[in-house]
């Protein structure tokens, strides 16, 4: 495929998790963060929401104004490479959309945009043999409204939402009318500087009765194909979220899209928890490149479906419950029928990296190492660029397990997280990854015992290679310098 997203170092933040709004992020990449991220900005949704922290958008024509404008995001966009959601899946109850279809039912212009329970089952009634199938995010896969114009109930299809009824609403994305609307935000994003555009929840966009409703296939390769042809038109590169058995990511790659590594996580966990490299090499041997790699995130590490057939159910809550013993929460699967046999249901681990690993500076730091040398786009979340610890308090106040690991950071925060030894570490890294050329050329993963990490890159006379003790986490990387002089790195 062609490269035109860059390979280097990628930040993940909240519009206000790095000092409260998208100047003060702005002011942090010229400063303190200055040229750290040449690879990018992801701006979690910084759109007005209803919801799930930007999740639920209301509309993608303006931004959040305690967050600022689209003024600060082309200013962003000047200089670095910006990645946007779009939640193809779904919009907000409170979008002028929706909001038409609650006062005026079928007669709303935008009623086709919604997928009402008729449009799936006979008479609009579901039936309970075909809901037991899906891949379920909430007890029910729809929501009920009453319509202000004539009283009646109407009963639309809703994926997502811990709201009854849920505040993100499901796009027909069959409809002419939603087909549209896509292309509005696509050319809106072009004019803005937005340079990548996350397909959040694109995986559960087609329903269709007798099946999981999620990645329904051949279904959904006509939907990102069509997709894709009109990002390729405004010069917009595609980055799809879709939390699947590895199988169905390994067909997109193959297809040529971009997708998250969402495995890798959890192997490099399991990795310096156990101290054994076994899971985590033959699954490197066996991945394909074009990925974006990441260890922490706004959700949290991901255990199921992703790396179903990958793992021992057994193994894997031995590693549950390290984390759980340092502090994390879960989340689980819903659906009995997507459970494992034995009736391990983890669909993924939340809370701080940092804190998964103890706290321990060498482990993150080993870590953090192994995913950069791993093949891809490596994104930092910003919490993890600044090795904090699990925020409990903001997890209660909230109710949403999730939340432990989205502190937000006031600007004195970021500078004290900054002077810390394991931040600067981290940063040096970073760094190293962006600069040296070699991460351009060949990878290779090198002979090694089972408590090491080897593994190497190599473009023309330069070559690096990252050594790791899993015993003790000591990292070391051996690279030869632009001189050709042979140099030592501990990390």
């Amino acid at each position: 495929m062609t490269l035109t997203v860059k390979n280097k170092v990628q930040l993940i933040t909240y519009p206000d998790s790095l000092g409260g709004n998208l100047q003060t992020l702005k002011q942090l990449l010229n400063t303190h963060l200055k040229d750290l991220f040449p690879g990018g900005i992801h701006i979690l949704p910084p759109y007005p929401s209803s919801g799930d922290r930007g999740f639920a958008p209301i509309t993608y024509f303006e931004i959040d104004p305690k967050f600022g404008t689209w003024d600060d995001i082309r200013s962003l966009g000047e200089t670095h490479d910006i990645l946007l959601d779009l939640m193809v899946n779904h919009i907000s109850q409170k979008s002028k959309y929706f909001q038409d279809f609650l006062k005026k039912g079928r007669k709303s212009k935008y009623a086709d945009m919604f997928i009402t329970l008729d449009k799936l089952w006979e008479n609009g009634e579901p039936v309970y043999e075909d809901i037991a199938k899906m891949f379920l995010r909430r007890p029910v896969p729809y929501s009920e409204f009453i319509i202000e114009n004539t009283g009646k109930k109407e009963r639309v299809w809703t994926t997502f939402g811990k709201t009854d009824p849920s505040e993100q609403i499901d796009l027909d994305v069959h409809s002419p009318l939603t087909k549209e609307y896509f292309m509005s935000i696509l050319k809106h994003f072009s004019e803005q500087n937005v340079k990548i555009i996350r397909l959040d929840a694109v995986g559960y966009v087609i329903k269709k009765i007798g099946t999981s409703c999620f990645f329904v296939e051949p279904e959904i390769y006509r939907f990102l194909e069509w997709f894709k042809k009109i990002a390729d038109s405004f010069g917009i590169e595609l980055l799809l979220e879709v939390h699947a058995h590895y199988s169905i990511q390994y067909k997109l790659a193959k297809r040529g899209y971009w997708i998250y590594d969402f495995i890798l996580p959890y192997l490099i966990l399991e990795a310096i928890i156990n101290k054994s490299n076994k899971k985590l090499i033959a699954y490197l041997k066996d991945r394909p490149h074009n990925q974006f790699t990441m260890l922490d995130c706004h959700d949290g590490v991901p255990v199921k479906p992703d790396l179903d057939d990958l793992i021992d159910t057994k193994d894997a809550r031995k590693i549950v419950d390290v984390c759980l013993s340092r502090g994390s929460n879960l989340s689980y699967v819903l659906s009995d029928e997507h459970k494992s046999a034995d009736g391990f249901d983890v669909h993924q681990i939340r809370g701080t990296y940092y804190s998964m690993l103890d706290e321990n500076d060498d482990a993150y730091l080993a870590a953090r190492a192994i995913q950069f040398f791993v093949p891809g786009i490596p994104q930092v979340y910003y919490v993890g660029l600044l090795a904090g610890t699990n925020d409990y308090e903001r997890g209660e106040q909230t109710g949403d397990g999730r939340e432990i690991n989205r502190h937000n950071y006031t600007l004195q925060e970021i500078e004290e997280a900054l002077d810390r030894n394991v931040v600067q570490r981290l940063i040096k890294l970073i760094r190293f990854r962006n600069n040296y050329e070699a991460f351009n050329g060949i990878f290779q993963i090198e002979p090694m015992k089972e408590h090491e990490i080897c593994m190497s890159w190599k473009k023309d006379e330069q070559s690096c290679t990252l050594n790791i003790n899993l015993q003790n986490y000591r990292t070391i990387i051996e690279y030869v310098d632009d001189e050709g002089k042979q140099k030592t790195y501990l990390v």
